[in-house]
């Protein structure tokens, strides 16, 4: 069976111009996520989350993948790439985030989003399974849905630490000269591998969930 890459299936949500800002309607998704404190780049909670995160998502993909075609509700349920890691980002108070970039002050919750059909019974079975490779934060793991709804989001190419002046024009021109008001959690999508791929050419989507003013 063929692999579905939901990049490429909602190349509208994962594909976004890295010249202009898009705005797009979110729908409700289903994820894995962990919460979470603390710089990304030294806090061993971000580091731990990770790892149990990728553990029961893949877990689920050979899952789903051994019991389509075999349960009713899995029937139509094929084989797929497990989807690049996000994260929602916030603190306690904005300049903490942006200009003073306090990171061992930053709140997270990274994710990994989920296929429809991946069940409650599935995301328990894969936590069983993974339990014996006993991942430190395996218990913060959960199935939940999300709702961002309405958004505006846009690719950087470069570092994270290159983030700023993107994420100033989003913030100071793009949103409130279009007639809208942030209305949820700094958003990330993580396209590249920084294990693999050197900072300058990194893809990140950052997205803002927004209202109309």
């Amino acid at each position: 069976m063929d692999k579905i890459d939901f990049k490429k299936e909602w190349k509208h949500l994962y594909a976004p111009s890295a010249k202009d800002f898009s705005v797009v309607e979110v729908p409700e998704l289903r994820f894995l996520m962990v919460d979470g404190h603390g710089d990304p780049n030294t806090a061993q909670a971000y580091k731990d989350a990770l790892e149990a995160l990728y553990a029961v998502a893949y877990k689920l993909m050979f899952l789903s993948k051994k019991a389509a075609g075999k349960d009713p509700v899995l029937s139509v349920a094929k084989d797929y790439v497990v989807p690049p890691l996000e994260g929602l980002w916030w603190a306690e108070t904005h300049e903490l985030f942006t200009t003073q970039r306090d990171k061992s002050a930053w709140d997270w919750t990274m994710m990994i989003m989920q296929p429809d059909w991946i069940t409650v019974e599935l995301f328990e079975q894969a936590v069983a399974e993974v339990q014996k490779k006993a991942p430190t934060a395996l218990s913060k793991v959960r199935l939940a849905l999300y709702h961002e709804g309405l958004s505006v989001q846009i690719m950087h190419i470069g570092s994270y630490e290159a983030e700023a002046p993107t994420l100033a024009r989003m913030h100071t021109e793009f949103i409130p000269q279009n007639g809208f008001v942030e209305a949820g959690k700094h958003h990330e999508i993580y396209l590249s591998d920084p294990r693999k791929v050197a900072p300058e050419k990194l893809k990140t989507i950052l997205r803002q969930p927004v209202r109309a003013r």
